[in-house]
């Protein structure tokens, strides 16, 4: 399965929008990309789509708005507690950087996610 990508452009941008903080980073993932706070992701790029965790409350208010819908990176697989936001407010990155702001803010609050350790193989 292949996924959409992002240009170089796009991905310019996403960073842009992302808040500078040093428990924040962006990785690559699948191809795309996305970012985190204490080892849990806040938000992404997913080819054109930009797309940020909320809880419920925002999330319904998100959806509200027209262009915004579940974020599903396979069709009818909705990642729970993630939002796309419309493609539109590409022209509007204060709007965007307002949701991601949302998205640190209630993702900060979660416990902090350690990477798994890789099971060592046995002789």
């Amino acid at each position: 399965m292949s996924f959409p990508r992002p240009d170089e452009e796009l991905k310019a941008f996403f960073s842009s929008v992302i808040p500078v903080d040093p428990r924040i980073t962006i990785k690559p993932m699948f191809g795309n990309l996305a970012s985190f706070i204490n080892g849990n992701m806040f938000a992404g790029l997913f080819g054109p789509q930009i797309f940020v965790r909320l809880q419920e409350q925002d999330r319904l208010r998100l959806l509200a708005e027209e262009g915004a819908m579940e974020f599903s990176p396979m069709p009818g697989r909705p990642m729970k507690e993630y939002v796309a936001l419309p493609e539109k407010w590409g022209e509007e990155p204060d709007k965007i950087k307002k949701w991601i702001q949302l998205s640190v803010t209630w993702v900060e609050t979660m416990p902090e996610k350690l990477p798994k350790k890789k099971k060592s193989k046995e002789k």
